[in-house]
Parts: structure tokens; C-alpha cells; sequence
């Protein structure tokens, strides 16, 4: 296990662990829309390296396995366990669900901690339109599977889109109360599509929360240090209460504690969504710690922390591209 440097800022670490996915989502993949070749992927051993050094001069508090579709990863358990072993203090996964009732429990076995799950409609038709062939009681059933095994709390991140989803937010909230998960509403960013596109489906936070704040009452909770998320504990009419949180990259711009880096699935150092210019090759300096240190491999993850927009995006590859 390495150990944690207290005196240093916290990073928030998202591992892409493959590209690719058994779904097109819409809003990821969208038609047209520029993005890397697939690749292969990291190895274990690269990704574990990679955040071994990450450890030996920062705080790592959180590492989120993101893909494509991280289930599509044959070793993803075996990968999982490596990492724990790490010590990360938060170990997390991002899914679409599909695939996520037969894995569930050997993730949490291995030493996952908690998953977020997309589930961008309660309405079998729109889900299947809007993925591009995904079928909602697959995720369903993963979303009950992870609670089942311990994966707490099951965060639903549901990504607004007029005209598409936007009516059924109040539906998510329930469900979520409903079932012990926490509702996560987000702003769609325009990476990977047209302006066109991104005109007609934005919606922004502040519209989903006083749609939200007629059905529920939503008190404010304290936020952590460079979160992306504004949460609320929410209540309903019934009593029944819960938690869930509003993420707006356009309306509420967190650049400036923004703490986060992307390592996508092949390689590339992401430090900022915002930046066309941000993408920096990591995978020749994970051969061992010689190269690191040769390569310069601290000095560039100190560039990619310093280097924030604070400004409008610019990024034109579609976000599977990022990891998701």
C-alpha cells in the first residue's frame, strides 16, 4: 500500500478502462461526432503504475473506473482487487447498468465501493431510443443487484435533455426515493456535438431543480471541497426523505477547485474537459518508475492540475472519447 500524502491537495482520478461500449448513447456518441479510434487498452499494470506515482506526490482521494462500459473489461475484478489494495480511500465505478446484475457482487467482493449508474429515462421506449438499443429492465435489474450486494449509496446520474427525458425527472426522484438511491441531475455539455444539437436539448439546472422543488422539499447540505455536485437532502409529501444533487458544468462553473484528471483507456492524460489542448501521452512513461522519472511524468500530471478553463468549452471530440 503507498502511502498518502496529507499535506497535499486532494485528486479525483477518473480511469477510463476501455472504450468501448455496447450502447450509442445519443449525448456520448452522437452521429457525426469526431473521437479517437479504438485502441488498446491500459494493462492492469500500467493503470495500478499510473496511480501508484499519482500517490507518491498527491492526495489521491477518489478513483472513479470509468469506460466506454468498464463491465466490458474481462478483468475488471482483478483490477478492482489491485487498486483497492492501493488504499484509494474511495474506489468507485460508472456504468450504464447493462451488464451490472451479474457483476455486482464480485465487484463489491474485489473491494469496489459504490457505483454510479445512468438512467437517463423510466420509460422503456425513450431509454431504448435515446441509448441506441439499451434494454431499461437490464439496468433495473443491476441497480438492484448493486444494492443487493452492498454497493452503497447506488448514485442514478440522470442527464437532462429537453424535448427527450426532461419530463420525467420528478419519476427519477421517485424511483430513486423508492429505492434507497441517491437522484443525480446533470447539465449536458456541449463536447461532441453540433451547437444545433446542444441548443435544442439543454436544459439547465435551475430548471430542473424548481421542477424538482413543487413535488419535494430540498433542503441545502454542506458541500465538499471541490465537489461537482450541489446536494440537497430532498423530503416528499409522504415523509419518505433521501439525498440528490445537481451538477451544472455550464451554468455553475466549478473550474476554479475543479481537482480532477481523466486517464483515457489508452493512454492520454486529460486535465481539463474544457480544453481542446489538454491531452498529454502517458502510457510510454508507465513502462517503470525510470521512465517516469526520465519522462518528466510528475511535472506533466502538475501541469494538467494548474491548467483550468474557467471558460467556455471547447473540446470537439464526443465524450467517449474522455471517458465518458
Amino acid at each position: 500500500m503507498v502511502t498518502a500524502l496529507p499535506s497535499k491537495p486532494p485528486v479525483d482520478l477518473r480511469v477510463s478502462v476501455t472504450d468501448r461500449c455496447q450502447l450509442r448513447c445519443r449525448y456520448c456518441r452522437p452521429a457525426g461526432a469526431t473521437g479517437q479510434p479504438p485502441s488498446a487498452p491500459l494493462s492492469g499494470a500500467e493503470l495500478v503504475a499510473f496511480v501508484r506515482q499519482l500517490q507518491r506526490t498527491h492526495r489521491v482521494r477518489k478513483v472513479r473506473l470509468t469506460g466506454g462500459e468498464p463491465l466490458l473489461r474481462a478483468d475488471l475484478p482483478a483490477l478492482v482487487r489491485r487498486l483497492a489494495g492501493l488504499g484509494v480511500p474511495d474506489l468507485t465505478l460508472t456504468t450504464n447498468g447493462q451488464a451490472l446484475a451479474r457483476q455486482a457482487a464480485a465487484l463489491r467482493a474485489a473491494g469496489l465501493r459504490r457505483v454510479n449508474v445512468s438512467l437517463d429515462s423510466l420509460d422503456a421506449a425513450v431509454f431504448r431510443q435515446l441509448t441506441r438499443g439499451g434494454e431499461l429492465a437490464r439496468t433495473l435489474a443491476g441497480i438492484a443487484a448493486a444494492l443487493a450486494a452492498g454497493l452503497r449509496p447506488v448514485k442514478l446520474n440522470m442527464l437532462v435533455l429537453r424535448g427527450v427525458n426532461a419530463a420525467e425527472v420528478c419519476a427519477v426522484a421517485a424511483y430513486a426515493l423508492d429505492t434507497g438511491c441517491e437522484a443525480r441531475f446533470l447539465e449536458l455539455m456541449p463536447i461532441g456535438l453540433t451547437p444545433r444539437q446542444f441548443a435544442r436539448w439543454f436544459v439547465t439546472a435551475a430548471e430542473v431543480q424548481t421542477a424538482l422543488a413543487r413535488a419535494y422539499r430540498l433542503t441545502p447540505l454542506p458541500g465538499r471541497s471541490g465537489a461537482t455536485s450541489r446536494d440537497y437532502g430532498v423530503c416528499d409529501a409522504r415523509g419518505r426523505t433521501g439525498r440528490m444533487g445537481f451538477i451544472a458544468p455550464c451554468t455553475r462553473n466549478f473550474c476554479r477547485r475543479c481537482r480532477r484528471l481523466r486517464l483515457t483507456a489508452d493512454g492520454w492524460l486529460v486535465g481539463c474537459l474544457a480544453r481542446q489542448d489538454e491531452r498529454v501521452a502517458l502510457r510510454p512513461l508507465l513502462a517503470d518508475p525510470a521512465a517516469w522519472a526520465t519522462g518528466g511524468g510528475d511535472a506533466l500530471v502538475a501541469r494538467a492540475l494548474e491548467r483550468r478553463a474557467g471558460r467556455r468549452f471547447e473540446r470537439s471530440a464526443a465524450m467517449v472519447a474522455v471517458g465518458g
